[in-house]
């Protein structure tokens, strides 16, 4: 996670190139499985496969924690939006690792997010006091993600408990992982169908539409992960109604194609829809004018509460510069 910050660091200085950093990302992951033995060599039951060979749960691994880096480091778009999804999903793996009481992950989980949250804070709040994460935290941030799935995803004794009770901690890793997961994995497609490069930046995920509907950054990040809360949420309900493991799977993947390639594909068609101007352009459909709504709603920066959290945060009491 150090050095992937200093990475990120770098990166943030001197802009280096995308190929360089993937290869410096893939030995990074390399040396972690390496280093502690823990990565991706389990399937604890999907489809009937349990323990997997190290021939190929090491490329395997590298290739699910190198795709989570970027895929973290791509979605600091708006405020708010980086370091929220990083609690959220810390408090996902911090409550699985509960139940199996797991305190390596507990203690990290409780640390990353206890840091996050005053981040968020100024970030979000901070007018005199602002911080950014830059690709220094996203990496950072990324490298946790992809450490955490390592963990859930091993053949430690502590993660069989859970396979008795017929949790499918795939379906859970990839719920928690759902908006960042998918939505990279939709701009990326869509980037080499059209003969770019997967890696070279535009604005079209799905930060980008909420942005282009009017959603502020707070609104814009909160609605986003409200969608994927929704998704654990779901899958946590078919595991309770005693869907199958492999049920469980099927569940996260069809929601995380529908909640990213669906809504987004949806709302472009509302956006270009409805009754044309004088001049010929659409102004876009009835729902496309209700997210509009929803978005100048979500702009409260003039608001009371607004103004009283921008003061607290820039006080001096929490560093800022307030005279």
């Amino acid at each position: 996670m150090t050095f992937m910050m200093l990475i990120g660091v770098w990166d943030d200085v001197k802009d280096i190139s995308a190929r360089f950093r993937l290869l410096i990302e893939i030995f990074l992951v390399l040396a972690f499985i390496f280093i502690t033995d823990t990565y991706i060599d389990d399937f604890h039951g999907l489809w009937g496969i349990n323990a997997l060979p190290s021939e190929f749960g090491i490329p395997f691994s590298v290739l699910a924690g190198v795709g989570i880096i970027n895929a973290v480091n791509l979605i600091d778009g708006v405020d708010g939006y980086s370091s929220g999804y990083g609690i959220l999903a810390c408090i996902c793996f911090g409550l699985m690792s509960r139940n199996v009481w797991d305190p390596v992950i507990q203690c990290l989980t409780l640390i990353v997010i206890a840091a996050l949250l005053p981040f968020f804070m100024h970030n979000v709040f901070g007018r005199r006091s602002k911080m950014f994460i830059g690709d220094g935290g996203t990496l950072m941030l990324g490298a946790l993600m992809t450490v955490l799935l390592f963990y859930t995803m091993s053949s430690k004794e502590n993660c069989y408990k859970l396979d008795s009770k017929g949790i499918c901690l795939g379906a859970f890793s990839l719920a928690v992982l759902c908006i960042p997961v998918f939505d990279t994995l939709r701009v990326m497609s869509l980037r080499m169908m059209r003969g770019k490069s997967p890696f070279r930046p535009d604005k079209t995920h799905l930060h980008h539409l909420f942005i282009d509907m009017g959603f502020g950054h707070l609104g814009a990040a909160l609605f986003i992960l409200m969608i994927n809360t929704m998704v654990v949420l779901v899958w946590l309900a078919s595991w309770k109604l005693g869907a199958s493991i492999e049920a469980q799977l099927y569940i996260v993947i069809a929601l995380g194609f529908a909640v990213t390639f669906g809504f987004y594909k949806l709302m472009k068609i509302q956006q270009n829809g409805g009754p044309c101007d004088e001049e010929g352009y659409p102004q876009g459909t009835r729902l496309w004018h209700l997210m509009q709504r929803v978005g100048k709603f979500s702009h409260r920066e003039k608001g009371p509460v607004w103004r009283f959290l921008t003061h607290i945060v820039d006080s001096r009491l929490l560093g800022g510069v307030n005279r």
